[in-house]
């Protein structure tokens, strides 16, 4: 089985894709609605984490 590789952003980057600003998104993660990790002293957020995020804020709203 052939794992598909996931890209790694930056808050910066998914700042820019929510249209939002990083303290924003630093609020999501620590409410814990966007999952990230750290990687030494850096911060990333995968894009399934991001794609999860959008989806399922897009069914609340729908709802």
């Amino acid at each position: 089985m052939t794992r598909v590789p996931t890209a790694l952003l930056t808050v910066d980057q998914v700042a820019a894709r929510l249209c939002v600003s990083r303290w924003t998104v630093y609020n999501l993660i620590r409410s814990r609605e966007l999952t990230s990790f750290t990687i030494g002293r850096c911060r990333r957020i995968s894009e399934a984490a991001l794609d999860t995020y959008i989806s399922l804020r897009t069914e609340q709203e729908a709802a």
